[in-house]
């Protein structure tokens, strides 16, 4: 699994290496460098996000799913108990998180609705954990990937859903998405508000960019009675309207979550998509035996918690000036 990780950051590395040589304009190439540099080791594999050709066809920054489920085979992952208090229920591409705490559970994103049965509800069986307990479903934004599965945690087990309010007026344009419909409208996130449950307190950050209603995320984990920090990126791609506002609304919450991260001292970076944080590799890592002296695969460190924010602020930075200039 290391040599997958590795792989997919040299892969990454040598496409951003080959944008880099075809950029004439020397400011998009100093931010470019300047990417290659935050993303260290660690990030390699998020460069990609750096490619001129971001996906700028989409205006809604909607992901639609595909009219047929696609094979199991391609997306089912079995699910992991990562830290003391935190599960990973993704698929190989989308993550799903599970926070437990001591009077209930937190679910953080929901994947398609093709998958929130047989990855969510039977993943949280498996780990021995009952879904009725689920009491709040935070949705960090609304493409489909991530909310589809909402509304049936909403209607089969009473749980509260939270979504930024310019996302859940998105939601609600979408009377047929699958999975039964968008969730009913629930709870609206506001920026620093702290949801606690028992003896956990989740922290939401109103991130707009990806798209106007992105949250993040920072609440605790620990590993063997240890406490850490999560730092949780609730969007990333360009699949948006390519206008000159958005990004720069997109780099000051790339910079809010930098200094945000810094603060609480986090030193796990998660997100809900395993290409960028190698969710689906990290996870499995972290089931197999480590010596003593050996970090958690997903304890990256501060440094490297607040780099993959600043991976994200200069390959915003670089797609803005190479489309409108300075």
């Amino acid at each position: 699994m290391r040599k997958t990780i590795a792989a997919a950051a040299l892969a990454a590395s040598l496409s951003l290496t080959a944008a880099q040589a075809q950029t004439a304009n020397p400011a998009v190439e100093s931010h470019l460098v300047a990417a290659k540099a935050a993303a260290g080791l660690e990030w390699d594999n998020m460069l990609g996000v750096c490619l001129p050709d971001a996906d700028a066809s989409n205006p809604g920054g909607i992901a639609r799913a595909s009219p047929t489920t696609p094979p199991r085979a391609e997306w089912y992952a079995r699910p992991q108990k990562v830290f003391d208090n935190l599960y990973w229920v993704g698929t190989k591409i989308h993550s799903s998180w599970v926070l437990k705490t001591s009077q209930g559970l937190i679910v953080i994103d929901t994947l398609y609705a093709y998958a929130v049965e047989p990855e969510i509800v039977d993943g949280l069986k498996a780990l021995g954990l009952d879904p009725k307990t689920i009491k709040y479903v935070i949705v960090s934004h609304g493409h489909g990937d991530h909310d589809q599965g909402a509304r049936l945690l909403q209607d089969r087990y009473g749980a509260h859903v939270i979504m930024g309010a310019p996302d859940w007026d998105v939601v609600a344009a979408q009377p047929n998405m699958p999975g039964g419909g968008p969730p009913k409208r629930d709870m609206t996130a506001t920026d620093g508000q702290k949801l606690t449950l028992g003896d956990t307190t989740v922290t939401i950050y109103t991130t707009p960019g990806h798209t106007l209603g992105t949250l993040s995320l920072v609440f605790p984990v620990k590993e063997h009675g240890r406490p850490l920090t999560v730092a949780y990126s609730g969007g990333t791609a360009f699949n948006f309207r390519h206008e000159p506002g958005r990004f720069d609304t997109y780099i000051a919450s790339q910079r809010k979550m930098q200094k945000v991260a810094a603060e609480a001292n986090a030193t796990v970076l998660l997100s809900n998509h395993s290409l960028f944080d190698s969710a689906y590799d990290r996870t499995r890592l972290a089931g197999l035996p480590r010596s003593a002296d050996e970090p958690h695969p997903l304890e990256v460190g501060a440094d490297a918690t607040r780099r993959y924010f600043k991976v994200l602020e200069e390959c915003a930075i670089a797609v803005r000036t190479k489309e409108f200039g300075g």
